[in-house]
């Protein structure tokens, strides 16, 4: 009975965004599709802009056996939410990347002519999707969100929307230069 027991913890926990190549096969040329919804981790994202932890990312791939490993190749989609740069108004947008990476077997000739950060690698037969996916996202994500093309942002004199404002809309500025002599003779520089 604790044999089974501990038989069944050292078997790898495979979840929604790993795969198990075992699922594959062992001759190159084999593939299988896989489509499921996995749940965002932290930090899927950039400072302004991301994937809400725990919001589903819909991923559609195929899995191909290869001579080096297992080649990945799909999509994956997800709602990310966002603060517009220009007016600081949350907005929310479907981003859907290509997806295209190979993971090398161990003792492979992949795995031994790389670096370790080069190639992903399969590990204990299971293939982690999750750091490719969030580095593909991230480098398809805005850096300066907005939440619109035509968003003209916020009136740098009283910080409300420009959108909001009448087009006649102008706040007095006065030339540094002649802040002096109006503090000094009071009134404005037409005046004087």
């Amino acid at each position: 009975m604790s044999q089974n027991r501990d038989a069944a913890s050292a078997a790898p926990q495979v979840g929604p965004w790993v795969i198990d190549t075992r699922e594959l096969g062992n001759r190159a040329g084999s593939s299988r599709s896989f489509t499921r919804s996995a749940p965002a981790p932290a930090g899927f994202g950039l400072d302004m802009i991301g994937v809400p932890e725990g919001d589903p990312v819909r991923l559609d791939v195929l899995a191909e056996n290869v001579v080096e490993g297992v080649l990945i190749s799909g999509t994956a989609t997800a709602e990310f939410t966002g603060e517009c740069a220009r007016c600081l108004d949350k907005f929310s947008e479907e981003i859907e990347i290509e997806l295209r990476e190979l993971f090398a077997y161990p003792d492979s000739t992949t795995d031994a002519t790389t670096d370790e950060d080069e190639v992903s690698r399969v590990v204990d037969e299971l293939i982690d999707l999750e750091p490719a996916v969030r580095d593909a996202m991230l480098l398809t994500m805005p850096t300066s969100p907005v939440c619109s093309e035509d968003c003209q942002g916020l009136c740098t004199g009283c910080g409300v929307k420009w959108a909001e404002l009448d087009p006649e809309h102008t706040h007095e500025t006065m030339d540094p230069r002649w802040a002096a002599l109006r503090e000094r003779f009071g009134g404005n520089e037409e005046e004087n």
